[in-house]
């Protein structure tokens, strides 16, 4: 049960986290680091101060859970008593619907996406965060500190909650030899045409562009965020090839599942929680980081430059990576934790070997979902790159 929850929970958060960026003005005219990209001049807060006796967040399904879905299944209780804070969530389906709320000033924190968190410190909505009033901070993993996502010209925007990786899922009776690329999804010859599936979202084209930056280096890729239009128009092509080959583009996890026990799909990207819910479910399956590397999400706690509640946001921040609140929360949503003595918490005591926690090498080759924006953020300042609303464009036409 606890696995088929967190499944929920991922599919609520993830599966919307990026198709959300659809053509929204909110988004970043620069990149972080970049001459394009200054953010408004905010300061961090210096010092905690009493405790406003609230908190007020908006956060994906799953991530701030007080017993009210499962008796079992709360972190946020223990919180407010011992900080003197009452919780007040609000669940969002997407990054967009998370930037709008934010901009009304009537919350504190956001439990923002990749995505999401680059427009909220253009706009000036998300504030500097002082890390050094957090804590548990100390105990992040150096691999998501300082990321385009939450860090811009050296300066932190927020805490690092976890991180997941987009696998590659087979059939271990119908693939074999067992994959080791992403080539058995992308070759236009593949031997499973129309067996293969496919994520549902037009941020589906940096996974494109990441086989590209491996296999036709020709192309100058360096990062399949930032894609100047020929490199664009390469990724456009592979995957309208790629295009006869799918026989399912997916967002529902359950209809995934339900595809590889019966045979419709042998091979494509996944999850690792529904890695595991398959297995769960007799399907015979298996997942590799294939060598060419992967894509992959983490997200972020930021706190709102008009929060009216900002010392118990800070008390919340240092909670919800706390190592056994963020063993909680990284075990019922199925990720990795930021904190790196969660692992050793979590009910599961195979938890962290299972989504890598601990292993840094394995996610130097995952690139982590960043909005594109027309300011190039591999750091080319000659040329102009393709910006999500194109992303959105180009995926209706690749899927015909």
């Amino acid at each position: 049960m606890r696995l088929n929850r967190s499944l929920m929970a991922a599919t609520a958060a993830g599966s919307l986290l990026l198709i959300s960026a659809c053509g929204s003005s909110d988004s970043p005219k620069g990149a972080p680091g970049g001459s394009g990209f200054t953010p408004p001049k905010l300061s961090a807060q210096k010092t905690l101060g009493t405790s406003e006796g609230q908190v007020n967040l908006i956060a994906w399904a799953g991530y701030a859970e007080d017993g009210s879905n499962d008796p079992k299944i709360d972190w946020v209780t223990e919180f407010e008593k011992q900080s003197g804070c009452q919780v007040n969530t609000k669940t969002a389906g997407t990054s967009d619907e998370m930037v709008s709320l934010m901009k009304t000033g009537q919350y504190d924190a956001v439990s923002a996406s990749g995505d999401a968190g680059l427009r909220l410190i253009a706009s000036g909505d998300a504030v500097p965060v002082n890390t050094g009033l957090v804590p548990n901070y100390k105990d992040v993993f150096p691999g998501l500190k300082n990321k385009q996502w939450n860090t811009v010209n050296g300066v932190s925007y927020g805490i690092p909650h976890g991180r997941g990786a987009n696998v590659l899922m087979y059939n271990k009776e119908k693939v074999t030899p067992a994959p080791t690329s992403w080539s058995v999804v992308f070759d236009e010859a593949s031997p499973y045409k129309g067996k293969v599936t496919a994520y549902d979202s037009p941020i589906y084209i940096a996974d494109a562009a990441l086989y590209l930056m491996k296999t036709k280096p020709e192309l100058g890729i360096k990062n399949p965020y930032a894609l100047d239009q020929k490199q664009f128009d390469a990724s456009v092509a592979l995957l309208k090839e790629q295009n006869v080959n799918v026989g399912e583009y997916w967002s529902d996890y359950l209809k995934e599942i339900s595809a590889f026990k019966s045979g419709d799909s042998v091979v494509g990207t996944s999850w690792q929680v529904i890695v595991n819910a398959a297995q769960a479910e007799k399907a015979p399956v298996d997942a590799v980081l294939p060598k060419e590397g992967a894509t992959g999400w983490s997200d972020t706690w930021m706190i709102s430059a008009k929060a009216k509640n900002p010392n118990c946001a800070y008390k919340w921040l240092d909670w919800i990576i706390s190592p056994k609140a963020n063993a909680q929360v990284a075990e019922y949503f199925g990720e990795a934790p930021s904190n790196s003595r969660a692992c050793a918490l979590t009910a599961d005591k195979n938890h962290c070997t299972t989504f890598h926690a601990e292993d840094e090498a394995y996610w130097k080759n995952v690139h982590f979902w960043t909005t594109p924006i027309d300011q190039c953020i591999d750091g080319r300042t000659d040329t102009k790159c393709v910006p999500y609303a194109k992303w959105v464009q180009a995926w209706t036409e690749i899927k015909g």
